[in-house]
């Protein structure tokens, strides 16, 4: 095996490892027991359909608390290596940045696709189904499409604070860009003002550049039957390409900058 490729996956191992070692594991199991609680309490209160409406609010709840999670995993870890000059020990080996960038994001992903196990079972409990399924494959590339996010920023700002609040920023902006366009466009907005048409060409511009996360993850597929698919092809294909334009941006920011 090439020298770089064990040393890529040295990295690897080594991040993934950290997730155990700082007890990230343990922060998963306590969602999954909040997720359990939360669906205890929505089946009190719902009047009927009370496993949809179980469903439907964990899967919400969960959802963004483990996107929170892994970002806030990937910008401490890497706040960290920075803080005690690890960063710059691994590129003074003789592997390339873009390596040790690559093993970074390989460790991350596996987290991040670990994370999303204990979730997906407790959805398969609450709405089992082809839908449940669907959730789980669909959190699994939305957590590594923000892993990847978390890294970017960690690498960008080197402060965990900025990095998780562009982070965050970024993803409600993905969940959200498509109402604001619509909104941009609704019959209420006067496109014959300057103004306004610069503004509906900014969301424009935004929702053109930003993943069209809304399409992620959504509870509507733990109440109704889908073909998994079409769901998911296009959200394999959306995922990749922005793993590799983000990779690109990071790889980018990382060689110009001096450690």
């Amino acid at each position: 095996m090439n020298a770089q490729l064990r040393a890529l996956l040295t990295i690897a191992r080594y991040t993934a490892l950290e997730a155990v070692r700082t007890r990230y594991i343990w922060l998963v199991l306590a969602l999954v027991a909040g997720g359990m609680a939360v669906a205890a309490f929505t089946g009190d209160l719902a009047i009927t359909e009370t496993a949809q409406t179980q469903a439907a609010i964990t899967a919400s709840l969960l959802r963004f608390a483990a996107v929170l999670l892994v970002v806030l995993f990937v910008t401490t870890s890497v706040s960290r290596e920075i803080s005690d000059k690890s960063v710059e020990l691994m590129l003074s080996l003789p592997l390339p940045r873009s390596g040790y960038y690559l093993g970074k994001l390989a460790g991350y992903t596996l987290v991040a696709a670990l994370s999303a196990v204990p979730l997906f079972a407790l959805l398969v409990f609450l709405a089992p189904g082809p839908g449940a399924v669907i959730w789980g494959l669909s959190l699994v590339l939305e957590l590594v499409l923000m892993a990847t996010v978390g890294l970017l920023f960690a690498f960008a700002f080197n402060q965990v604070t900025t990095a998780v609040l562009v982070s965050v920023l970024f993803y409600l902006l993905g969940r959200s860009i498509a109402a604001i366009q619509l909104m941009a466009h609704g019959p209420f907005s006067d496109q014959g003002q300057l103004s306004q048409r610069v503004m509906t060409g900014f969301v424009d511009t935004l929702a053109y550049l930003l993943p069209d996360l809304d399409r992620f993850s959504r509870s509507s597929w733990l109440l109704y039957s889908y073909d998994a698919v079409s769901q998911l092809s296009p959200l394999v294909l959306q995922t990749v390409i922005y793993l590799l334009l983000l990779s690109g941006v990071a790889l980018f920011d990382l060689h110009r900058r001096n450690f």
